[in-house]
């Protein structure tokens, strides 16, 4: 059996965020339109460490993508100097069986993530947005502005997260790696409000358990991408921002409606209902469902993550390397 090992650098070197983003589009779109099998993530509790462990199987046949990601969440690794979420991305041959393709699956997350939120603002987003708020500097923060870089004109981008040193240092990065590119201003912002007040975009990338800005802030025709929580204890999205919005849509119904707390939670409340959900953002780019339909209307997306994702980008990052002939080969 021979398998194509590809590191974070190799993936770099042969795909870049708007084909990513574009693969997002198409793995949704396969997923919405029912030609995937996608379960449900596995999620074992290893209660000794404090850690989980996820399974995320997937398949769709007209993408000829066929693995499994493999994530864990471990708080305390950063203790041990170790990455808290290590991954793995197994990509098989969809036609033998057999393991083709190991890469590195926190890279791959990141990626897909990111992407994701570039999906969907590209396609609900005004096209003369040109503030950008990012909640969150943490893991999946840089791949989240990205993103939004490639699919809008931002010309400011204000960060928030509650420890400054940390915002503050992720702020200096990417102003180092994406100013001159982008032709884009960030900055550190002192709270929320400061960062949402005005904002044409907004995403929030965290593990918080209370809403992370306060929904009234946010002004007619903006677009929020939800894509940090993923649990029903987590809840970063404000439950008034769902009433507020035109427009709502999924990543999958599936995931959201069984692990999102921004919607779980206020669902059991009595205060929002899923018959208020637009579609899935798949519908949107099979033209099932309506898109914006004026620029005063908010429009929200949110994202609990979907192993339709991690296959689809995954075959494709596969396909580039070894037309380029880059990885390391190994045999079992």
């Amino acid at each position: 059996m021979n398998i194509t090992v590809l590191t974070k650098h190799e993936m770099e070197q042969v795909i870049t965020m708007r084909e990513v983003i574009e693969g997002d589009k198409e793995a949704l779109a396969l997923y919405s339109a029912g030609s995937s099998e996608i379960p449900l993530r596995a999620n074992l509790a290893i209660k000794k460490y404090e850690g989980n462990s996820l399974y995320m199987p997937g398949y769709a046949e007209e993408a000829r993508a066929l693995g499994i990601k493999i994530v864990s969440v471990y708080p305390h690794n950063a203790e041990k100097g170790l990455t808290a979420v290590p991954a793995a991305m197994v990509l098989l041959n969809a036609e033998t069986g057999e393991i083709k393709a190991l890469m590195d699956g926190t890279f791959l997350t990141q990626l897909r993530t990111g992407a994701a939120a570039g999906a969907a603002t590209d396609l609900l987003a005004r096209e003369d947005s040109r503030i950008f708020a990012l909640i969150g500097s943490g893991g999946q923060a840089e791949m989240q502005l990205e993103a939004v870089l490639t699919v809008r004109p931002i010309r400011e981008v204000r960060v928030f997260s509650p420890t400054a040193a940390h915002r503050d240092a992720f702020v200096q990065r990417m102003q180092a790696k994406f100013g001159t590119k982008y032709a884009v201003k960030i900055t550190a912002v002192e709270s929320a409000d400061e960062a949402v007040t005005g904002a044409d975009i907004i995403t929030a990338v965290t593990v918080a358990q209370q809403p992370v800005f306060d929904g009234s802030k946010v002004k007619p025709g903006a677009h929020i991408n939800g894509m940090g929580s993923y649990t029903p204890e987590m809840q970063e999205l404000p439950e008034n921002i769902l009433q507020r919005a035109g427009k709502i849509y999924l990543d999958t119904r599936d995931g959201v409606l069984h692990e999102a707390g921004d919607f779980l939670t206020p669902m059991q409340a009595g205060h929002f209902c899923a018959d208020c959900i637009t579609g899935e953002l798949g519908e949107l780019v099979l033209k099932k469902t309506a898109g914006r339909s004026n620029p005063e209307e908010i429009t929200v997306f949110k994202s609990t993550g979907t192993a339709v994702l991690d296959i689809v980008v995954a075959q494709k990052i596969y396909e580039r390397a070894i037309e380029k002939g880059i990885g390391t080969a190994i045999t079992l």
